[in-house]
């Protein structure tokens, strides 16, 4: 399973890829949105996390982007990974195109949980 983290915060990245890495996974940083989508232009992911708050453009303007796409990489699901806790962000996101949201600090459990239901709907390649 290839995986793109966009995250601004390094830590983040870090603890998020030591979580994959259990499940033989590989995981791609990108510090900005913007390097985020340069590297799904160049590269092949099963599954993207997104972090919303980040400098330059944000999650949300990237999902847009992505969701855009007139290629089949448009349907890459997308998991917003986030500290932010408003009352109504989670179905703000789904609306604004990401597949599922999940709250920082993210369980490993919870993390292999969104992968896996994504997956096995048919949106990505394996199931992890």
């Amino acid at each position: 399973m290839n995986v793109l983290f966009v995250e601004d915060d390094p830590m983040n990245r870090r603890v998020v890829k030591d979580m994959l890495d259990v499940a033989g996974a590989l995981m791609t940083g990108a510090e900005s949105a913007e390097l985020g989508l340069s590297l799904i232009d160049e590269r092949d992911f099963d599954i993207i996390l997104m972090d919303l708050r980040m400098p330059g453009m944000d999650g949300i303007t990237a999902i847009r982007h992505i969701r855009a796409r007139p290629d089949a990489k448009a349907s890459l699901p997308v998991i917003v990974v986030t500290a932010d806790t408003a009352v109504d962000l989670r179905d703000y996101c789904l609306r604004e195109g990401a597949d599922e949201v999940l709250f920082k600090p993210v369980a490993m459990d919870s993390l292999f949980d969104a992968i896996g239901r994504l997956l096995a709907r048919g949106q990505g390649n394996l199931i992890g």
